[in-house]
C-alpha cells in the first residue's frame, strides 16, 4: 500500500485481528466506513461465513441526515438483523479505526438496540 493513511490503517487492523475472532455463538462485527458510507458485517470466523450485515448503500435506507445519523441507523439495522439470527453478544471489530464519530455513534447505536459488546 503505498498510501501512507491506509498503511498505518492496515498496521492497525492486523494488531487488532490477531486478538479477536468471531465463532458461531459470538460472531465479529465488523465496520467498514468510506468517505460516502458505512458497511457493516457479522462474520463467523471459525466457518468463515457472513452470518448478517447492513449498509448505508443500500437502496431502501433511507439517506437522510449527516453521515453520524446513518451510521446510527445501520447499527440499529444490523442490531436487528443479529437478534433475528438469534446473536445477542459480539465481539466488535472496529477495522483499524479510531472509536470516534462514525464509529462510535455506530457501536451505540448497536449496543442500544440490543447487542451485547
Amino acid at each position: 500500500m503505498s498510501n501512507l493513511k491506509a498503511n498505518r490503517r492496515f498496521r492497525i487492523k492486523k494488531r487488532i485481528r490477531k486478538n479477536i475472532s468471531g465463532t458461531p455463538s459470538r460472531p465479529r462485527l465488523s465496520v467498514f466506513r468510506s468517505n460516502k458510507q458505512i458497511y457493516a458485517q457479522l462474520i463467523d470466523d471459525v466457518n468463515g461465513v457472513t452470518l448478517a450485515s447492513a449498509s448505508s448503500f443500500e437502496k431502501d435506507k433511507d439517506q437522510k441526515g449527516n453521515k453520524i445519523d446513518q451510521a446510527k441507523t445501520i447499527g440499529k439495522i444490523i442490531a436487528e438483523n443479529a437478534i433475528k439470527a438469534g446473536i445477542k453478544e459480539i465481539v466488535f471489530d472496529r477495522n483499524g479505526y479510531l472509536y470516534h464519530g462514525r464509529v462510535k455513534a455506530f457501536a451505540e447505536s448497536a449496543r442500544e438496540n440490543g447487542l451485547k459488546f
